[in-house]
C-alpha cells in the first residue's frame, strides 16, 4: 500500500479522505447505538407478573399447530400463573 501512495499522489488523498469518511460512519453507528440505548433504558419497563395473574401465551415458536401459520392466533389463553420460577412462569388453563 506505501508503494501505490508514493508512486501516485491522489491516491494518498483518496486513502485520506477514505480513512476520514470511515472514522465519521462509526462515530455515527455509536452515536446512534448510544441513543437507541438511553431511549430503551429510559421507557421499557420489565412485566410484574404474580402468582394467580391471567396471560397470553405467544405462538411464535409453537410448530405444532395445524394450519397455514398466518391463519394461526398469535397468542393463546388466557393461562393462570400457577407459580413463577425466576423469569418464568408455570401456567395452568
Amino acid at each position: 500500500m506505501k508503494d501505490l501512495l508514493t508512486i501516485h499522489p491522489t491516491a494518498k488523498d483518496f486513502h485520506d479522505m477514505w480513512k476520514r469518511a470511515c472514522d465519521t460512519v462509526s462515530k455515527c453507528i455509536n452515536e446512534a447505538k448510544e441513543y437507541r440505548k438511553q431511549r430503551y433504558d429510559k421507557t421499557h419497563m420489565e412485566p410484574d407478573f404474580k402468582e394467580g395473574d391471567q396471560v397470553l401465551v405467544s405462538t411464535q415458536n409453537f410448530d405444532n399447530l395445524k394450519g397455514p401459520k398466518r391463519m394461526r392466533d398469535s397468542f393463546v389463553g388466557p393461562f393462570t400463573i400457577i407459580k413463577p420460577i425466576g423469569k418464568f412462569f408455570n401456567v395452568y388453563n
